[in-house]
Order: C-alpha cells, then structure tokens, then sequence
C-alpha cells in the first residue's frame, strides 16, 4: 500500500514538474519569437530590383568622385538590417584603415583583386572570394587590378549610408580633421592611412 501510495505521488510530482518546464518553455519560446519579430509598427519589406548602372533612390556616391559606389539595398529597405553596396574600381586605392563600432562588413568580389587587411591577417582576394570583417576589427583593403568590382554589406546597416550621401556634398577631399569627424558621427574611426602599393 504504502508503494502504490509511493508511486501515485512520484508520478503526480513528476507530472507536475513537466507541466512546469513545458508551461516555462512555452513562456520562453513566446520571448524569443517576440524578439526575434520586427516590431509590427513597422512596414513589411517589398520586393524591388535595382537595374545595373542604377543606385537604389536614384543618388550616385561615387567614392573620391570617380569610382562606383552605390547603394543597392538601403537600411530604409530593411528597418535597418541590412544595407548593400556595389563598388566598381578605376584606380588603385582603398580607404583607411578603420573600424565599425556597430556593424559587421562582409565583401564579395566580383572582379579584380585586392588586399584586405583585417586585425592582424593579409587576404589576396580575387573573383568568387568572399571576406568578413567583424565589428570592432579594423580593416581596409586596395585595389591590386587595373579594373574590379564587389559588393559589400553592412549589418545591421548603420549610418554607412549616411556618411556616404554626407561626403559627397563637400566641394573637395575633407582635411583629416573632419574626416575623423565624419567618421565618428557614422559609427566609424580612422585608425590609420590606407594601405600602400609596393
């Protein structure tokens, strides 16, 4: 009597602690999908195609006033998961060596070749090649090739868009001084020069 009497109360407990853990999943599952959900305020992405040549909204942001860089696929597109760019390359340069405070940076080349420098590791990269460099690790990259062309994406997509659209409407090349300026406001710092072809 007393083990039939043993195991009714065993299996109630057991029953009960299940219900428990179930009844807590449930509840932490909910937390995360209400996490993981855009805020519903906020309107759902539409499809679109940007044709080649085009920039997203029509503004070009050539980068030093002569090489390809627009944007393709804007944080305004996104709530501002994501924002993509294309970079087409007639000169031999790069841009400093600086750091995302807030956002990851992935490159995918699709002609060309370059040097990146990401933390403390060097990558030839050509066509097909694919580099991530992570938030809060300086990196830079020059163009080896006469010619190339990536795409490049920022996530989440930040202010890079911004700063692009705000160098652009300065008259000539910015002094280091407001360079650094701009830079900061956008969730960047220049760490140092840009890298050198031997």
């Amino acid at each position: 009597m007393q083990r039939r009497q043993f195991l009714i109360t065993s299996t109630v407990a057991i029953s009960t602690a299940a219900a428990s853990t179930v009844a807590a999943s449930t509840r932490t599952a909910s937390a995360f999908v209400a996490q993981a959900t855009p805020n519903s305020q906020l309107a759902p992405p539409k499809p679109f195609m940007v044709k080649a040549g085009d920039a997203r909204f029509g503004v070009h942001t050539p980068y030093r006033g002569r090489n390809v860089n627009d944007v393709k696929i804007s944080g305004k597109d996104t709530n501002g998961q994501l924002a993509v760019f294309e970079y087409i390359g007639k000169e031999k340069i790069g841009p400093s060596l600086h750091v995302h405070h807030d956002q990851d940076e992935l490159f995918s080349i699709i002609e060309g070749e370059y040097i990146f420098q990401v933390g403390t590791d060097q990558f030839t990269a050509k066509a097909g090649d694919t580099v991530f460099a992570p938030r809060g690790i300086p990196h830079t990259w020059i163009q080896l090739s006469d010619h190339g062309k990536q795409v490049y994406m920022v996530q989440p997509a930040g202010q890079l868009e911004d700063f692009f659209l705000k160098m652009n409407e300065l008259k000539g090349p910015p002094t280091e001084e407001l360079s650094q300026k701009m830079h900061k406001e956008h969730g960047m710092t220049i760490l140092g020069p840009p890298l050198a072809l031997k």
